[in-house]
């Protein structure tokens, strides 16, 4: 039996709301003892339209010297939900709020202020925050001054947002992706009021440059692009994240020199679609492949990007790719399905066909490229035989590891009224046997480093050896070995003596590595 779409009407029902103003600053509302300053909501008929109005780049991103010492004695607990773009935009409210005076803490007993920064990509990480909000209304009620706020992609969410002012009236703010600038009038706001303040722009906004940013450990994200146009049918991020919005290239390079000066060995270029980079920059001819091609000049060791979609990764990103260099050679390639077929109902814009032969076109112009992907399996009307198309389209290309999924409706997206007419446990069954089939497809990428020396990226100690060292290769396999701990954040050569599905065991040497 397939899963039942959730009903959110319920908390569209405001009958029991009490408007106590209304102006040009937004709407002043009591619901349940509660008043909730909405200065803008998520709208999302709003949120599918796609205007042709400019993108401002901004470079005011300094906190105002009135808001400096807010925070000062007191502490900042956030909570990140999602991929690597809420983690990066975790890092610059982090920014944000130490510049105001916080300071970091991992107690929630210590926290002046906690916000859960969200992903609406599937439903099991939304029921995650709903979860958490639960245990942390116990400790709103112990401490009535702490400030909570509900972040991210699914702030932008009507549902969400409704739900969150129906029924968890203890939170204090709401506000969204493309606004994120604003925390330090959300919280200035928020203390002086003491009212729910409810903030979330359905259109994205201007870019703004300059915001602080807490990096940490040896690697660091850089955003080049925002939002997507490609409406897949099962995906939410072109409303949670807006229509696709460049930053200036000199703006990215800047960054990414400030971040070499640092001493940073790795950077990950960030977009929801990498590889439509510079498309929406009016008079620029500059593309994605263009942008590495310059970052491969700066002395920075490893340069990754994610994430990709096939449409758009041209020859001239391959050509730049194959390089090398301070350009690796582990490539992120969503596939999302092995059936033209499915891939048709998704919307991906691509065939089965079209995949392979960007692969091919890959694979022959860097021969020891890395392929990884993202593979949903019980998309609805999924056949068995569309199925093993998925599975034979795995072998053929020998990926060496995948994030997997079960499908799952997100509301608001044209999949979640197609027919979920594929069982659970269907889906289950099949996402073992694909599972399997990519853990077949690992061991063989492990063991082609048998004896082989490689550089390795120090992480940190093994979780579950404090003798043992883990790292990564250019191409982003996990290697563990025996090593000191001040050996953690260098580059270290390993000649590997074993392997594993997932990861590759070896010894310290001196000499030099070949590129793996």
């Amino acid at each position: 039996m397939s899963k039942e779409i959730k009903d959110y009407s319920k908390y569209f029902d405001f009958s029991d709301a009490k408007v106590i103003s209304e102006d040009e600053n937004g709407k002043k509302i009591r619901i349940r003892g509660r008043e909730i300053h909405i200065i803008s909501e998520p709208n999302q008929r709003e949120e599918k339209k796609r205007g042709k109005q400019d993108v401002q780049v901004v470079y005011e991103g300094s906190i105002p010297e009135e808001l400096r010492t807010v925070g000062i004695g007191k502490h900042y607990l956030v909570y990140t939900f999602g991929c690597q773009m809420n983690e990066h935009d975790s890092e610059t409210i982090k920014g944000m709020l130490e510049q105001m005076g916080y300071q970091a803490t991992e107690s929630r007993e210590e926290a002046d202020i906690i916000l859960l920064n969200t992903c609406a990509i599937r439903e099991n990480a939304e029921d995650r925050v709903f979860g958490e909000l639960g245990h942390l209304k116990t400790l709103k009620l112990e401490k009535p001054g702490l400030l909570l706020g509900v972040c991210g992609c699914m702030s932008q969410e009507e549902g969400v947002v409704n739900r969150i002012m129906q029924k968890h009236g203890f939170v204090d703010m709401i506000f969204g992706t493309h606004n994120i600038h604003r925390l330090p009038y959300l919280i200035q706001e928020s203390l002086f009021s003491k009212e729910m303040v409810v903030e979330v722009w359905s259109k994205e906004g201007d870019i703004v440059e300059n915001l602080p940013k807490k990096r940490q450990g040896m690697r660091g994200w850089v955003n080049i692009m925002y939002g997507c146009d490609k409406f897949c049918t099962y995906c939410i991020v072109p409303f949670t994240r807006g229509k696709e919005r460049s930053r200036l290239p000199q703006d990215v390079i800047a960054e990414v020199r400030e971040l070499a000066r640092q001493g940073f060995k790795e950077i990950t270029l960030l977009g929801q679609n990498v590889n439509a980079y510079g498309k929406d920059l009016t008079g620029m001819n500059y593309t994605f492949g263009d942008l590495m091609d310059d970052i491969s000049k700066i002395d920075i060791p490893r340069v990754r990007f994610t994430t990709s979609h096939p449409r758009d990764f041209d020859d001239r990103l391959i050509e730049v790719l194959a390089k090398g260099g301070n350009l690796v050679e582990h490539i992120h390639l969503p596939v999302q399905s092995g059936s033209s077929a499915v891939l048709k109902k998704m919307s991906r814009k691509y065939t089965r066909e079209l995949y392979l032969d960007l692969v091919g076109r890959i694979k022959a112009s860097i021969p020891n490229a890395v392929l990884t992907t993202d593979i949903i399996v019980g998309f609805p009307g999924e056949t068995d035989d569309q199925f093993e198309e998925t599975l034979s389209l795995v072998r053929e290309v020998g990926f060496d590891s995948a994030y997997t999924f079960i499908y799952s409706p997100r509301e608001g997206t044209p999949a979640a009224v197609m027919e979920d007419n594929v069982p659970m446990e269907v889906k289950k069954e099949r996402l073992q046997r694909l599972n399997q089939t990519i853990k077949d497809y690992s061991l063989i990428g492990s063991e082609k480093f048998l004896g082989q020396v490689v550089e390795v990226l120090v992480e940190g100690e093994s979780k579950n050896n404090s003798t043992v060292l883990a790292g990564r290769t250019r191409s982003n396999k996990l290697v563990h070995f025996e090593g000191s701990a001040d050996l953690i954040g260098q580059f270290v050569h390993v000649q590997i003596t074993d392997y594993k599905t997932f990861y590759i065991k070896g010894e310290l040497v001196a000499e030099p590595a070949v590129a793996y």
